[in-house]
Order: C-alpha cells, then sequence, then structure tokens
C-alpha cells in the first residue's frame, strides 16, 4: 500500500490556523524527524496512521527499535531516545496510534489488539520482520499487547513506567464514554499543565512545555471536539481492557524501566475514598510485581524519578535501555 509524506507548507490564498491552536492532527506542527503517513481502513473508515521512520546515523546494525508512546503525548517526545538509538546503529519507527499525535482521531472502537494489528501491519509495510519494541506508559500497555500477539515479531519487550500493571477497574469507578467527553471538552491549557505536573515528583520543568503546549492549543481549535471524543474513546480503552494479569503469558526478553516516584493512576481523580487511592499507583511495589510475572525479566528502578523516565532521567534511562538492546 502506498506510504507518503505529510506536507505542512502553507498554502497561498488559504487561511491558516493560527500559532496558537493545532487542528486535530497537528497540521503546522514540526516533528523531529519526517513524517509518512500509512493509510488504513478502520470500520469502513478510510485513515491515515502518520509515523517517523528514522535510519541510523552510525553503521548499521540490521535491527529495528519501535517506540510506543503514551495517552497524553505524541510521538515526537522521543526525539532524545531516537537521536540515541539512531547513533548505536537501530533504525527506530515511531508511529502515532491512531487517534494520536498527527494521525487521524476518528469515532470508532478503540481495543489495544487493533492498536498492536495497525502497528504490525506498519512493520510489514516497511519490511521490518522482527523489533525490540518500547513502550511508555499506555505504550507499555499497547508494548505489552504487541508481545502477547507477535512474540515472534518481538526481539525484546521494554516497558518504560507503563500504566495497567494493575486493573483499575478494582478501584475507579466506572464512567460512561459521554461523561469522559464532555469532562475533556472543558480541558484547557491550565487543567493540562496541572495533569502533567503530576510526572514530575521534583517539579514541573519548563522543558516538558514543548510537549504540553501543542495539545493545549488543540483545545483552541474548532477539530477539538474531535480530539476530545477520541480522548474519552481511549480512555475507556484502558479502563475497559487491562492487561494486568497476562504479564506471565510475556514469553520475550523483558527490561522493565521504573521511576519509583510515579503514583499514576489512570482515572484517580473519579476514586473518592482516599484508602483506595493510598492503594493504588505504587509503582515500585507494581514494577516488583510484574518482574516477578515475566519469566526471566529484568528490572531498573530510578529512584526519585516520575512517569516520564526518558524526558526527567535521560541519561539513566538511555544507560538502561542501550545496554538492554544492544
Amino acid at each position: 500500500m502506498l506510504l507518503f509524506f505529510l506536507l505542512f507548507a502553507a498554502v497561498p490564498g488559504l487561511a491558516q490556523t493560527p500559532p496558537s491552536a493545532f487542528n486535530a492532527t497537528l497540521d503546522g506542527y514540526s516533528y523531529p524527524f519526517p513524517v509518512q503517513v500509512l493509510p488504513l481502513k478502520l470500520e469502513g473508515q478510510n485513515l491515515r496512521m502518520a509515523y517517523m521512520d528514522v535510519a541510523p546515523t552510525a553503521k548499521a546494525n540490521g535491527r529495528t527499535v519501535v517506540l510506543l508512546h503514551g495517552k497524553n503525548f505524541f510521538g515526537a517526545y522521543w526525539r532524545e531516545t531516537i537521536k540515541a538509538l539512531t547513533a548505536a546503529g537501530f533504525r527506530v519507527v515511531v508511529p502515532d496510534q491512531i487517534g494520536f499525535g498527527k494521525s487521524d482521531k476518528p469515532d470508532l472502537h478503540y481495543s489495544f489488539h487493533q492498536l498492536a494489528h495497525n502497528t504490525k501491519y506498519l512493520l510489514d509495510t516497511l519490511g521490518v520482520r522482527r523489533a525490540v519494541v518500547v513502550g511508555h506508559s499506555m505504550g507499555g500497555m499497547l508494548a505489552t499487547r504487541f508481545a502477547l500477539m507477535y512474540p515472534e515479531a518481538t526481539e525484546k519487550l521494554v516497558l518504560e513506567n507503563p500504566i495497567g500493571l494493575e486493573d483499575y477497574r478494582v478501584g475507579v469507578p466506572f464512567q460512561p464514554i459521554a461523561q469522559a467527553e464532555a469532562t475533556e471538552r472543558k480541558s484547557t491549557e491550565e487543567s493540562i499543565r496541572k495533569y502533567h505536573a503530576t510526572y514530575y515528583p521534583n517539579g514541573y520543568p519548563k522543558a516538558h512545555d514543548e510537549w504540553l503546549l501543542p495539545l493545549a492549543a488543540q483545545t483552541r481549535h474548532p477539530d477539538f471536539v474531535k480530539v476530545a471524543r477520541a480522548n474519552a474513546l481511549t480512555f475507556d480503552m484502558i479502563y475497559q481492557q487491562p492487561v494486568s494479569y497476562e504479564f506471565s503469558w510475556v514469553a520475550v526478553p523483558t527490561l522493565l524501566i521504573i521511576g519509583q516516584a510515579d503514583r499514576t493512576v489512570v482515572g484517580k481523580g473519579l476514586i473518592k475514598d482516599p484508602k483506595v487511592l493510598a492503594k493504588m499507583g505504587q509503582y515500585p511495589a507494581l514494577g516488583q510485581r510484574t518482574a516477578a510475572a515475566i519469566k526471566g525479566s529484568k528490572l531498573v528502578p530510578l529512584p526519585g524519578v516520575g512517569h516520564i523516565p526518558h524526558l526527567e532521567a535521560t541519561p539513566q534511562f538511555l544507560a538502561a535501555l542501550l545496554a538492554f538492546v544492544r
């Protein structure tokens, strides 16, 4: 199937989206490497899945790493990880999943199985038979699902502070999609900033604005209704489709990199009982439990680090990642 480049050049005579607002696919926002798109047809809808395919900058080792983003992020935030991996000889493929980043935001049934299938189709289209699969946050849930569905295509698995190490349905009250969507539509730069600040136990770094402001700019665009709907549907996907009971079935070499100060709980704001909340999001214990469940896995705890080690503790994260994948 034909793959083609996304072009963001201004078209003379057409009104341009102001810099303070981005549409549903972040048109006009530059990624650190060229973006291409893969055409997909899901539930009768013709869609575009954006991705970066970055060649090695050192002698190629013939291997590929796939980087899977978290829910409140997009592929560009892997920039420094991409640079390190390509400098080590790896080809790096970084998709924006359908519903995120520069990919389309359709109204459909989202599932980790479908996202894994889309990712496998992308790799097949690119001629990649096996890859190291790295997932952060929601990407960790997706990476786990990918490794379970396609063990023959998964050379190694790396989980960076993945969500889904526990079943959120046990402690987080259910909310209908309409309720989640209504909440998402009220999002502002202030509310997004408040949430992202929880990722950093040592204080929100100004540098994180690079990854926050594009999301905030989408709230000021008419397309935000599409983004809010996709955000609600993917929240429901996370809530309804746990992977926490299946870690013992993972049969590929696995590394867990766990920031020990992370206390992320998807749907935390819905929990009213402080005793329930206190028991959830305990990443030190969750990391140990998950490492014990995945036979032969390795756990690298990062003391004092929060939810995004590859941004907050880049040298430590890259040292652990490169030592494992080489």
